[in-house]
């Protein structure tokens, strides 16, 4: 009966708590002992009825994505020239179709692996697809219909070799814990002590963020008032955005990670939501948040991480929401996100949004990545490879200018500034910065430590959110939704951009973690 236990949570690849029959990583099978049903980490389940549904579901799926949605974009009218960068492109967005059909469908959840596939989906394969059926780029491009080709080819290079480091990873067993390790270390928990600090921590930076932007109600103008209101504050200086980035940063990542730990403490243990501390300290972390990490002042990208880190914090063993979330991403992303920046600007700054179909904004908002690829192609051929220069100015974002007058600017920035435009907030995806370094070899090479990095991760976090993993103060079952969420702000780049926020995240987690056993917070 083993294929019946194993529908529900996946098959035994060393990962605990994905399956019912315990396995050593690489061993023989162990004897099956029963389990609760109905706790916090592990709902009741139907694994038949799942057997059932997924059959059910999976051819729709997979036609609707890999073959309905391309074929309906190729339907399109529009002034498009097929040649090689439309196959390219419809060859790209099948086949990164059929890789998200199968992370929603698979019995094992691939958190980090599931995300990436659905910004590759939407990002780097329907949308670019539109755009060369219907002839029309959100940016113009610039240099010659040969840099298209060249970008299309090298995305479905980076994906492949993103796949192989992620089988590399599945090859490789996880360790497990020694009996002689437990009672000196383990995976890393939150210290109770410091994370009440981060608590506090949370609430003083975010209040000195709110005052220095002059209160709570600039918070629901518009995020052009914000960033006005930070312009007028004094923090930025000529050409460098350092004192801004960590104003922000610390106003709101620190009052993130403090909500995302008590809503697990609460959502995995009995004992923590009948604690009238708990509870009051998570309502006031929810009021706080509402203030700093709100849609309406802040990036949709950045909504959308919070979004993402508090429902799979708040439901981390969950098979039905984490396939919903990536099943509907899909719809969001064609429909709702390209709507979705009603408050960037005020009343009179509002662009208004017209659409003749469903498939316009693809073409005209937003969508730039694989354009703006074409364009660092050209750009590069025209000056040259920078050999690490730009991923070590992303590595040391902390340093302002007037220290390092040399600093790179953002990818999307400089290749912007390159085309001779006014408005240079372009994307720089991350195939563009590991091309602009190293090449196609180098580029090659960085997806596949992703894949790996990410196939890895996403075993240790599932793990980690079952009834044997480290407890609610789990640092991991924390980071990981945090990543996966951040996950669409690195890969829409440009890195120099996205690593303030993913650098105080880093640290506040360091400082709160310890590797020694907490037998308090396992209690339930």
């Amino acid at each position: 009966m083993v294929s019946v236990h194993t529908s529900a949570h996946g098959p035994a690849d060393g990962t605990a708590g994905e399956t019912a029959v315990g396995t050593t990583d690489g061993g023989a099978a162990r004897p099956e002992r029963p389990r609760a049903r109905g706790g916090p980490f592990e709902p009741p389940e139907r694994p038949i009825a799942w057997a059932m549904l997924s059959r059910a579901v999976s051819v729709p799926l997979i036609l609707g994505l890999v073959c309905f949605l391309p074929a309906v974009i190729a339907a399109q009218p529009g002034n498009g020239v097929r040649d090689t960068a439309y196959w390219l492109q419809l060859v790209l967005t099948c086949y990164a179709g059929a890789r998200l059909a199968t992370m929603i469908l698979s019995t094992r959840r691939r958190l980090l692996q599931g995300v990436i596939w659905m910004f590759v989906y939407i990002a780097m394969g329907v949308a670019p697809f539109a755009q060369v059926v219907i002839g029309q780029t959100p940016t113009p491009m610039v240099g010659p219909r040969q840099d298209l080709i060249t970008a299309t080819a090298m995305v479905l290079v980076g994906c492949a070799a993103f796949d192989l480091g992620a089988l590399l990873a599945s090859r490789r067993p996880l360790r497990r814990r020694t009996p002689s390790a437990r009672s000196t270390g383990g995976p890393a928990v939150a210290h109770p002590l410091r994370l009440r600090l981060l608590v506090v921590l949370a609430f003083a930076a975010s209040a000195f963020y709110v005052m220095k932007l002059g209160g709570p109600a600039v918070f629901f103008t518009s995020r052009q008032e914000i960033n006005e209101t930070v312009a007028a504050s004094g923090v930025v200086t000529e050409g460098s955005n350092v004192g801004s980035a960590f104003i922000k940063g610390f106003g709101q990542v620190p009052a993130l990670l403090g909500l995302l730990f008590y809503t697990r403490r609460l959502a995995t243990s009995y004992r923590a939501r009948r604690t009238p501390s708990t509870v009051l300290v998570w309502v006031a972390l929810g009021a706080l948040n509402l203030v700093v990490n709100n849609p309406i002042s802040n990036a949709r990208y950045w909504f959308l991480t919070v979004l993402m880190a508090f429902v799979f914090t708040a439901m981390p063993s969950s098979a039905a929401v984490y396939r919903t979330v990536l099943a509907t991403g899909v719809v969001g992303a064609l429909v709702v996100f390209p709507y979705a920046d009603k408050f960037r600007y005020d009343d009179e700054g509002q662009r208004p949004a017209q659409s003749a179909s469903v498939f316009e904004p693809l073409v005209t908002k937003d969508y730039d990545q694989m354009v703006m690829f074409a364009n660092t192609i050209s750009w590069v051929d025209t000056r040259g490879h920078t050999y690490g220069r730009q991923l070590t100015g992303s590595a040391l974002f902390f340093v302002p200018r007037a220290v390092w007058s040399g600093k790179p600017e953002d990818t999307g920035v400089r290749v912007g500034q390159w085309m001779g435009l006014r408005m240079t907030n372009l994307s720089a995806p991350l195939w563009t910065e590991f091309w602009v370094d190293f090449g196609a070899t180098g580029m090659a090479g960085g997806m596949a430590l992703i894949g790996y990095a990410a196939a890895r991760t996403d075993r240790r976090y599932a793990r980690a959110v079952t009834r044997a993993g480290p407890g609610p103060g789990s640092v991991l079952a924390i980071a990981a939704p945090l990543i996966a969420g951040y996950t669409f702000i690195l890969l829409r780049g440009p890195l120099l951009q996205a690593a303030g926020k993913l650098a105080i995240a880093a640290l506040c987690l360091l400082l709160i973690a310890t590797f020694r056993e907490q037998r308090a917070k396992r209690r339930r």
